[in-house]
């Protein structure tokens, strides 16, 4: 799970992305041409041929008996020279050669089992993953729960079921017709391999990605019951989505998957796990097996207090506690400023949180630069919200302190579904009822948010372009220097016409769907979206391949339908789908493509599993969506939601669409508005300063000016106008602990058990959230509350006192 939550400054680490040394330096050679040896390849390469233009550098044996002898856990000091116990980790570089193993084992990865388990864990990743869209707090779902559940299927599977090698031992070899043997080797090949594991993980990881790409058809429902959307309209979109976003992954791999330097940070818990549960020979591998269950059991366990007895231990704060009792305008004020157990709540400052659900190992695994620029622009959040709210900037003082909804300028709800008729805007309907408003603090957050999206632009190019160029022309010459690389050029690669078809396909369903259904968005509009997305995708999956976070561009892409699209909100929402989330899904397939990288999943392997996970994902999480809908309505559209259900975040999506779909009326020079379409360039120029100011200066008192990644703040200094933000305190702590002073001062210890652990309590979290969300939270049918106490009393679950009382 890696939430909404801060994550890291780093002035010991390395310029981001430096350029890569050339292949002399780095101590390697490039791969020469020539046939590869098929020696050892019959059980390694998974898609069945073995590399036929580049075999594996001379440093690196194909020999399967070396293989063996040469066996090594990630940890194991013998990994690298370099990874003395005094060497702290900090760049992309140091995690590729001391962190992670270029092991390669050679075992199988498409195997009748690893296809069962890829349905099994696709299932349960899609359902988790539509659950978490409707929690009061964002949440990414971590994969280690979904490693842990495989991989209890596959070893069981391995140990229940009869192999060859067992029946043969009991009725004696050739005894048996051969057509069982076989049978019986088809069902179970032996021990559950690492690279099955891999493969089911992955294409349930693809279907989580599916049921992201189903938030339109969600706000569809919610907010536009006369534009009814179909099952198959709903599914076909969705694959439409992912798969667009699959292919563009495919063309951006030289940049984001191949260099040492796209680390994907909040991959290397998983990679722990893989690690610590298939290659457990060595005697410290052991220890950190031990640690890693502890962390899960004991997490498994406590998570249930949190979660369900006792809600108030997410968010305990001192300050509400202290003035329980407290009415009128110092209510109202103790509540805004330090509530944040509900959506839509307060700041939540100073509240401390114990619910590691909502923390997540994003805090011990993102590096100590995205997390310090993150607790900057925090920081700003919380005076900019404060400072707008009570100076009665945007007319604040009129509407609730955070909402994410629209309301009248009296601060009544809009009557959106009146001026909008069938996704349309009604003018004459306009007129009566004049243009909707915005919480201040809500317009705050869009401002914010582009300036990230004008400075992320600005900040890849004047800071990283440069090292992005050298990246692509080391593709291009295979002189790619990263050792996990050079390792997969035993494989053959994925030819980049699949990634095409892919791209090509999308484009068909989406257009069919856009112009035959009920979408209100037009053909040119449609392509138009898919354009900006493929802009935009490179810029921001650089930045979270670097850093571990990407941009919200969700208000840029809704700033242009609002042009091209005016008046129809309906469409607005169809465009920011076929262009904020095929950027989203570049970024997770190319994570997931990154992670067969590190764990050596052949490419052709690593493509068929994605698609056959998003497709699968598709379908499943349409299901799951629609019976939480109608089972969840009325909390949904409700602006606060509860403790375990909220709409949040689909009334944003719904609100920003309604307003940029009037941005010609709202967002013109004359309007409120007018500053917050501007920030895009703003940020640009404020990128640009701080470009030139580092050119001049490039250390000030020994920091690096270029550890400031002015996109990083923007984001964050919206991070906390929606959604509960009593975690803020909590994640920053967790994070000072691990990247500050383990990462630093134990550097062994970090290397050892930090992503270790994080996993583990990510594990334990989701297991007790997923047995609570169906035996008590409602999510199969009528909850079952835990009964009234002061844990979870009525009112918000941090004894802030009502807003009205």
């Amino acid at each position: 799970m890696s939430p909404r939550s801060p994550p890291p400054l780093d002035h010991d680490a390395l310029a981001v992305l430096p350029t890569v040394p050339a292949v002399e330096d780095a101590g390697l050679r490039p791969p020469s041409s020539g046939a590869a040896s098929e020696k050892g390849l019959s059980n390694g390469d998974c898609d069945g041929k073995p590399a036929t233009s580049s075999p594996h550098p001379p440093h690196i044996s194909l020999d399967k008996d070396h293989l063996d002898e040469k066996r090594v856990d990630v940890v194991a000091e013998e990994t690298s020279s370099l990874a003395s116990d005094e060497h702290v980790i900090t760049t992309g570089q140091d995690v590729s050669d001391m962190l992670i193993s270029d092991r390669d084992d050679g075992d199988a990865c498409w195997t009748l089992r690893s296809v069962l388990l890829s349905l099994v864990g696709a299932s349960f990743q899609a359902v988790m993953t539509v659950i978490y869209r409707f929690k009061p707090t964002q949440v990414d779902i971590s994969s280690t729960f979904l490693v842990l559940l495989i991989w209890a299927l596959g070893v069981a599977w391995a140990k229940l079921l009869p192999t060859r090698d067992s029946l043969e031992r009991r009725y004696g070899k050739g005894r048996l017709p051969a057509r069982i043997v076989a049978l019986a080797h088809a069902v179970n090949p032996g021990p559950f391999g690492l690279k099955e594991h891999v493969v089911a993980t992955i294409a349930a990881t693809s279907a989580s990605g599916a049921s992201q790409a189903i938030d339109v058809f969600t706000t569809q429902k919610l907010f536009y019951p006369a534009n009814t959307v179909t099952a198959t309209t709903a599914v076909l979109g969705t694959v439409s989505i992912s798969m667009f976003g699959y292919g563009l992954a495919g063309f951006f791999r030289p940049i984001l998957v191949y260099p040492s330097q796209m680390v994907f940070w909040s991959q290397l818990p998983t990679i722990d796990v893989f690690q610590v549960l298939h290659w457990g020979e060595v005697a410290r591998n052991a220890r950190r097996t031990k640690i890693f269950w502890f962390s899960l059991a004991g997490m498994g366990v406590f998570e249930v207090f949190p979660a369900y007895i006792a809600p108030w231990l997410n968010s305990i704060s001192v300050p509400c506690l202290a003035a329980i009792k407290a009415t009128g305008q110092t209510a109202r004020t103790l509540t805004n400023v330090f509530g944040g157990s509900n959506s839509n709540e307060g700041l939540g400052l100073l509240s401390v949180s114990l619910d590691w659900q909502y923390i997540t190992s994003s805090a011990t695994s993102l590096p100590l630069k995205q997390q310090g620029n993150a607790w900057i622009g925090i920081a700003i959040c919380y005076v900019a919200m404060a400072a707008i709210y009570y100076s009665n900037t945007w007319s604040a003082k009129t509407f609730p302190f955070m909402s994410t909804s629209l309301f009248s300028s009296d601060g009544s709800k809009y009557p959106q579904n009146s001026v909008f008729v069938g996704g349309v805007l009604d003018r004459t309907r306009l007129a009566q009822h004049g243009f909707p408003s915005v919480a201040g603090t809500y317009a705050w957050g869009m401002l914010a948010r582009n300036l990230a999206i004008g400075g992320m632009i600005a900040h890849v190019i004047l800071f990283w372009g440069r090292d992005v160029i050298v990246a692509i022309k080391q593709s291009r010459n295979r002189s790619q220097p990263d050792r996990h690389w050079i390792a997969m050029q035993r494989y053959r690669g994925a030819p980049w016409w699949w990634y095409a078809a892919c791209i090509l396909i999308s484009f068909v369903l989406g257009l069919v769907i856009s112009i035959t259904e009920n979408t209100t968005l037009q053909p040119g509009s449609y392509m138009g979206s898919l354009a900006v997305g493929s802009i935009i995708a490179p810029f921001s999956a650089v930045l979270y391949a670097i850093l571990g976070n990407g941009i919200s561009t969700n208000q840029l892409v809704k700033m242009v339908a609002g042009v091209i699209s005016p008046g129809r909100p309906l469409a607005n929402l169809y465009f920011y789908a076929w262009s904020h989330e095929i950027i989203s899904q570049s970024i997770n397939f190319s994570g997931d493509l990154k992670l067969g990288q590190y764990l050596k999943i052949p490419p052709r392997t690593m493509f068929v599993t994605q698609v056959i996970g998003t497709i699968y994902g598709a379908a499943v999480s349409y299901a799951v969506m629609t019976s939480i809908v109608s089972q969840k309505l009325e909390v949904l559209l409700d602006q606060n939601g509860s403790s375990a259900w909220s709409g949040a975040y689909f009334q944003s999506l719904n609100a920003s669409a309604v307003t940029w779909s009037l941005a010609k009326y709202m967002y013109g020079s004359k309007t409120p508005y007018f500053v917050i379409p501007m920030a895009v360039l703003i940020g640009m120029a404020a990128v640009v300063v701080h470009w030139i100011i580092h050119r001049r200066f490039p250390t000030v008192a020994g920091y690096s000016t270029s550890d400031l990644v002015l996109p990083t703040v923007f984001l964050y200094s919206a991070w906390l106008t929606s959604g509960q933000n009593c975690i803020m305190l909590s994640t920053i702590l967790v994070g000072v602990v691990s990247q500050v002073v383990v990462r630093t001062r134990f550097p062994r210890l970090f290397r050892d058990y930090n992503y270790l652990v994080g996993a583990g309590l990510d594990g334990g979290a989701l297991i007790a959230m997923f047995v609570l969300s169906f035996a008590v939270l409602g999510a199969a049918g009528r909850p079952k509350p835990f009964p009234t106490w002061f844990g979870n009393a009525d009112g918000y679950a941090d004894h802030c006192p009502k807003p009205h009382s």
